[in-house]
């Protein structure tokens, strides 16, 4: 593509240079070929974006007074943004193959135009699959299960029936979705359990990413509902009856106990755990390993703490209020280790 029809696709500002510049791809600065785009945040960075071998640099408009002659240079208010939006406008689609001859699809599914299904992937009855999504190799996808257009689920993926999903999925390679939740009911007799039903559902809305090995249960006798735009990283757990709101982040070995809500823009860490019944409010933030114990409910408003600040620790709370109370037990275990000594 040209450097003008980037812009044209993308907006910002051609600061110097033509803007019948080939770009073929991206890369960091250190890497950057001529026909390659970088990127800067800051004036440092963008001093070496501009020393590099990269025919083009896209920042901030004012981080630096003047420019390399020989560098085309974009201006763009979001200049990472720029750039990975870029990337995507600059990577080839993959090709549609069609129904592999290895492929097993069942009665009655419903494809559209150019579905790609891999070597080995199962699809089962009564099933639809939009226009451009690919069914990688190995995947199964289960009786009745709706995928929508321009979907990708990676090998080895599995989605049970009642699951559906909107368009621009990625189920990345191992997830399981839709499958069972942990829900049992004790005989307090003789002690055994025995399965509540799990007949529920499970929707998951446009522009989510799933990464591997992370499984989302269905609902027990309702939904469970992921928002538009939600990103989970690899090993999540979510449970049964749970809603997860919109641009919402997961990061690795989170586990959220069923029948929990996470309000739309909130930013759950790595190894947090959520308790059952649990609320999360819009935009709060928990850091890694944090706790909420079940039934309870972690708002910035409940909380009188600003939007943006680090919940941390078991129970959840403001991260400098934690910080203090480590302290307080640092000097306290000091004095009483001196006094110990006399």
């Amino acid at each position: 593509m040209t450097l003008g029809e980037l812009i044209e696709a993308l907006g910002g500002k051609l600061a110097q240079g033509s803007p019948q510049r080939v770009v073929d791809g991206i890369n960091s600065s250190a890497l950057a070929g001529g026909s390659e785009l970088v990127f800067a945040e800051n004036a440092a960075s963008a001093a070496g974006a501009l020393k590099s071998n990269a025919g083009a640099v896209v920042l901030r408009a004012g981080l630096l007074e003047t420019y390399s002659e020989d560098k085309c240079v974009i201006e763009a208010e979001q200049p990472r943004l720029w750039f990975a939006r870029a990337a995507k406008q600059l990577t080839p689609g993959l090709p549609a193959d069609g129904v592999h001859p290895r492929a097993v699809v069942g009665a009655n599914v419903r494809l559209g135009e150019k579905v790609t299904i891999g070597p080995c992937a199962a699809v089962g009855e009564n099933a639809s699959i939009g226009a451009g999504s690919r069914i990688e190799a190995g995947a199964v996808v289960g009786e009745g299960v709706c995928i929508g257009e321009d979907c990708r689920i990676y090998p080895r993926a599995v989605l049970y029936p009642g699951t559906t999903l909107g368009n621009r999925v990625v189920v990345h390679a191992g997830a399981v979705l839709g499958a069972d939740g942990f829900g049992y009911v004790r005989d307090s007799v003789t002690g055994a359990y025995t399965q509540f039903p799990q007949q529920g559902t499970l929707l998951i809305e446009d522009d989510v990413e799933i990464g591997a090995n992370t499984t989302i249960d269905r609902g027990a006798l309702k939904q469970t509902r992921i928002g538009r735009g939600t990103k989970f990283d690899n090993l999540v757990h979510v449970g049964h009856n749970c809603e997860i709101g919109e641009d919402v982040i997961l990061v690795a070995g989170v586990g959220i106990s069923g029948s929990c809500t996470v309000g739309n823009g909130a930013v759950i860490a790595g190894q947090v755990g959520i308790g059952d019944h649990a609320h999360i409010g819009s935009g709060v933030i928990l850091g890694g390993q944090a706790g909420v114990l079940s039934g309870k409910t972690v708002t910035n408003e409940g909380m009188g703490v600003k939007p943006g600040t680090v919940l941390w620790g078991t129970p959840a709370r403001p991260l400098m209020q934690v910080l203090r109370e480590l302290a307080v037990v640092a000097r306290l275990a000091k004095k009483q280790g001196t006094g110990n000594r006399e």
